[in-house]
């Protein structure tokens, strides 16, 4: 296990600023995720991190050690892609056994360490086969396998399963989390499902635009939002957001209840017109703006299905929040106020 750390970490491509600034910490075994949009500059940061790029200024830190300048190879670190980058040529044993062999390691160890890694990821019985004879979710295994194999100090991981379908993903996501607790060595993954992050992560830090604009536990970050594009890009759906004079307050949807529901108490209330109703089996997504509002403002109500309640498209119904549960945000730069609640 070893902590990670970036000093300002800066990476520039021509005028881009891809990476800028970042200081960032990965505790000592801890599962910390790397969750942003497309662009973010996640995935340039893990590569940083990794050594396959160089920063521009700032520093790369992996247990006290300043390793900026050396070589991936020589960071004790471990990356899994996510093509997974398994050599088609090769059967599934060499695959995992290439980087102790790239060593020099001894073939009886080499034999027990595969043999070892084999039976944590379930793959005994594919060892002779090559990649294309392989599942995605087989190949996903291999190329954790070949990662875990080294015993690195960090794992790095490039959305490794964004390349399975929903079901698999979601098994995948446990036994991801219960290897990297198992073995407990520090890792790093990098994201932009929302759910994956939120389920996995023991930290979270959320990046827009080259930086950190928030870090925290899930909880935190879904709880308490630092900036309004924390607010609205953690959720599904996203906070609703309202304007308000010289700041915006939010709310998450399953916080905006009917009234009847929720009749008493510390509330905002709101004439909300429904526009349309989604059924999700456990839930309804309710759509819709505030009625009589200039600019028009529209709102989403997130209702548990075991609530029952009558509404139907086309017609205004009062809607209410609890106050404590609404966040208020700057107009200008979009951080939170202090206090949230409006």
């Amino acid at each position: 296990m070893a902590i990670v750390e970036t000093r300002r970490i800066t990476k520039l491509f021509d005028r881009v600023r891809a990476v800028d600034g970042i200081n960032l910490i990965a505790k000592e075994g801890e599962f910390l995720v790397l969750l942003g949009p497309s662009g973010c500059g996640k995935t340039t940061l893990m590569r940083l991190i990794a050594g396959l790029e160089r920063p521009t200024s700032g520093d790369i830190v992996i247990d006290g050690d300043v390793v900026t300048e050396l070589p991936p190879r020589a960071r004790n670190i471990a990356m899994v892609f996510q093509s997974y980058a398994l050599y088609p040529h090769l059967t599934v044993e060499k695959n995992i056994s290439f980087p102790l062999r790239a060593v020099g390691m001894p073939r009886d160890a080499i034999r027990k360490k595969v043999a070892w890694a084999a039976q944590m990821f379930s793959i005994q019985g594919f060892l002779d086969r090559k990649p294309r004879q392989l599942s995605g979710g087989e190949r996903q295994r291999v190329a954790l396998a070949r990662a875990v194999v080294r015993e690195p100090v960090v794992f790095l991981l490039d959305e490794p399963l964004s390349n399975l379908d929903a079901k698999l993903r979601n098994s995948a996501r446990d036994e991801l989390k219960r290897f990297q607790r198992s073995l407990g060595t520090t890792t790093i993954y990098v994201t932009h499902d929302q759910a994956e992050a939120m389920g996995l992560g023991d930290r979270i830090a959320v990046l827009n635009q080259g930086r950190v604009r928030q870090i925290g536990t899930p909880h935190e970050i879904y709880g308490h939002p630092a900036d309004i594009f924390a607010a609205t890009f953690i959720g599904s759906p996203p906070m609703n957001m309202i304007e308000d004079g010289k700041t915006w307050i939010g709310f998450r949807p399953e916080a905006f209840l009917p009234k009847e529901v929720e009749p008493d108490g510390d509330n905002v209330d709101f004439a909300f017109r429904i526009t349309r109703i989604e059924y999700l089996g456990a839930e309804r997504l309710v759509y819709g703006l505030i009625d009589g509002r200039t600019p028009e403002t529209r709102l989403i109500s997130k209702i548990p299905t075991n609530i029952r309640t009558h509404i139907d498209a086309g017609h205004v119904y009062d809607f209410t929040v609890r106050r404590q549960d609404i966040a208020r945000f700057e107009r200008e730069g979009g951080k939170r106020v202090n206090g949230g609640a409006a």
